[in-house]
């Protein structure tokens, strides 16, 4: 029968509802689509800070567009004013979007005011890459610091966000820790 069950037309296709199914993009897909990512930028750079300086800007294309769609479907346009807002926002709802999980941490620096940072046992964007001996301490979480920055810079919080490998005793891989340093101006 035609016209039975007629889907319900939407204006906007930010405006339509999350299903409740499954919305997990395959790891496979995931992991296959970012190496290629990764292959990419390392055919057009000359060194290592250059490549980690290309996958931070792929990450803050995608921190932008993070920020627009969760600020219009989560908190109805409105969008967080208060630094502790705006980080409890990334470390826990950003975080869990992209991740499938909240952040490991979020913690104040001891040493600066104005640092804080987002600490992950096993990132996901360092899970699936393995780094030749003559590539050092690169690390592939400089795209999430890019996601973050893209976060912070859109909603009014410039800050230089990068990313570090911290070894923790006892364990092979090293935790990643994504170190956020605000702008003067976010302290006032």
């Amino acid at each position: 029968m035609i016209g039975v069950g007629k889907a319900k037309q939407y204006a906007n296709v930010l405006d339509k509802p999350l299903s409740r199914g499954r919305q997990e993009v395959s790891l496979s897909a995931f992991a296959f689509l970012f190496s290629e990512l990764v292959q990419y930028n390392q055919t057009q750079v000359d060194n290592i800070a250059e490549l980690e300086r290309r996958l931070e800007d792929a990450g803050y294309a995608v921190g932008a567009r993070v920020l627009e769609l969760l600020c219009h479907r989560e908190k109805g346009n409105r969008r967080e004013t208060r630094l502790l807002g705006i980080l409890s926002f990334i470390h826990s709802t950003v975080w869990k979007v992209l991740f499938g999980k909240v952040a490991d941490s979020l913690e104040k620096g001891t040493e600066h005011e104005d640092e804080y940072m987002i600490s992950e046992k096993e990132l996901l964007v360092n899970r699936f890459i393995s780094v030749p001996k003559d590539m050092g301490a690169f690390n592939c979480g400089a795209f999430v610091a890019g996601i973050v920055k893209g976060v912070l810079d859109n909603a009014g919080f410039p800050a230089v966000v990068t990313a570090h490998f911290v070894p923790i005793e006892g364990q092979q891989r090293p935790r990643t820790t994504i170190l956020i340093k605000f702008a003067e101006e976010t302290q006032e």
